[in-house]
């Protein structure tokens, strides 16, 4: 296998295999990767923007019995310090969300036995209710699978009801790696990686666009990592319903997997590029200055991202892990510019707002 051939195939726009991707991903230097990368996004995007969204994440219960050994947010039901929002405390969130000139809420929770569909279907009718503007960019597939079960009838059914109550977009979360040798290491209790397929699959046929995720540094190899790639490739190649690719470094800080060494920024670039490179058939790749800070994810704009996520104003799992950066409005802007692109305001859809 040579090198430059893969290289070559690249910047001719074919399509590369996984093996070749694993190829590329070893043996190229870093700044190799990236200028690669970055010349496939122009080649896709041949636009100076880099998009943003003012969205707000409500965890609407931290309770949860799935007990992934990753996740420091999580209580048990019988827990003191454990809660679920009343519908007030809810659209106090929204509300403010609202005013900052925010469109999308993600509204997410762990499998807590006190509630089900219903409460989270009216939670939902409640937002669209008092804030019809605002985009309902909400629950894991867990969360989907979970509803579905208790009440006995199909993810699909599932998925319409919550359709029907005015959820139009799932994210990409529960995904971590999707590779059931890892998700038996680090979640055993969480829904399989065919599971999660079949939910973005139902959720797509249905008319509702999905972002696809990735969690890496949890063990696995990179071999896996591509595989999981292939996955998310796959399904897109079927329904085109996949709007972003958005890879974060887990955070072992405050969970059962403190003796992981973290991922590095090294890593993290890299992950962003070969996501650019492989993931052919999905326009957007997102940075992550969540997990990764504000200057790794202004970098990872030269190494083929082109969407700086959102603003958060609220943010609960990550920052339980000992993470706490922070961006708002004017900073975003400011380091996009920084960067040498044009900021725009973005809503879930992808669409332009305004730019800066």
């Amino acid at each position: 296998m040579l090198l430059e051939n893969i290289v070559n195939k690249v910047k001719k726009g074919e399509r590369i295999s996984e093996e070749e991707a694993v190829y590329i991903y070893k043996k190229l230097s870093l700044l190799e990767i990236g200028k690669l990368a970055d010349y496939v996004r122009w080649r896709a995007l041949p636009y100076p923007l880099v998009t943003f969204v003012i969205d707000r994440n409500i965890n609407y219960t931290n309770v949860c019995t799935v007990n992934c050994k990753f996740c420091a947010f999580y209580t048990s039901p019988n827990a003191k310090d454990g809660y679920v929002l009343t519908e007030d405390e809810i659209l106090k969130k929204v509300d403010e969300l609202v005013k900052k000139g925010g469109t999308q809420v993600l509204l997410q929770g762990g499998l807590n036995p006190s509630l089900d569909l219903n409460d989270v279907v009216n939670m939902i009718k409640s937002v669209k209710e008092h804030y019809p503007q605002v985009d309902i960019h909400s629950f894991t597939t867990t969360e989907i699978n979970y509803y579905a079960k208790k009440e006995n009838i199909t993810v699909k059914e599932t998925l319409q009801r919550l359709k029907d109550a005015g959820l139009r977009s799932l994210p990409g979360g529960g995904a971590e790696i999707l590779v059931d040798r890892v998700r038996n290491n680090v979640s055993p209790l969480k829904n399989s990686v065919q599971s999660w397929l079949d939910v973005m699959d139902e959720a797509q046929k249905l008319g509702m666009p999905t972002t696809s995720t990735m969690v890496f540094g949890m063990g696995e190899t990179v071999e896996e990592r591509i595989e999981h790639l292939s996955k998310i490739r796959e399904l897109q190649d079927r329904n085109h319903g996949f709007t972003a690719f958005i890879p974060w470094s887990f955070e072992p800080k405050n969970t059962v997997m403190d003796n992981i060494k973290r991922a590095t920024a090294y890593e993290y670039l890299c992950m962003i590029a070969i996501s650019r490179i492989f993931l052919d058939n999905i326009k957007n790749i997102q940075s992550g200055w969540v997990t990764e800070g504000a200057k790794i994810a202004q970098i990872a704009l030269k190494f083929g991202a082109n969407d700086f996520g959102g603003i958060l104003m609220e943010e609960h799992v990550i920052s339980a892990a000992g993470k706490s950066n922070y961006m708002d409005v004017d900073l975003i802007i400011h380091t996009i510019k920084d960067a040498g692109f044009i900021p725009a305001q973005r809503n879930t859809y992808y669409e332009i707002l305004k730019t800066f």
